[in-house]
C-alpha cells in the first residue's frame, strides 16, 4: 500500500498568482519545502496541512488526497 500524499498546491498557487517563496513565507516553512510538497517528495504534518488549506481558503481535502486526483476535463461535461 502506497502512503504517498497527492496535493493541488501548484496549481492552487498559479490559480491564484503565488510564488513558492510567498507560500513558504507565510507558513513559516523554507521555499524548498514548498517545491517537495509539490513534487509529492515530501508528506506533509497535519498542522501544515491544514495551514497550507487555510492559507489558500478552501478545506483540507480539496489541497490533499491519498488517491490521485482526477485530471482537469477528464468528466463527462455537456
Amino acid at each position: 500500500m502506497s502512503e504517498q500524499v497527492h496535493n493541488r498546491i501548484a496549481m492552487l498557487r498559479a490559480e491564484r498568482g503565488v510564488s513558492r517563496r510567498a507560500l513558504a513565507e507565510a507558513l513559516g516553512v523554507h521555499y524548498q519545502t514548498v517545491g517537495y510538497l509539490e513534487r509529492g517528495e515530501y508528506a506533509p504534518s497535519l498542522y501544515l496541512a491544514l495551514r497550507i488549506a487555510a492559507f489558500f481558503e478552501v478545506p483540507v481535502e480539496v489541497v490533499f488526497a491519498t488517491e490521485p486526483f482526477p485530471l482537469l476535463g477528464s468528466g463527462n461535461a455537456g
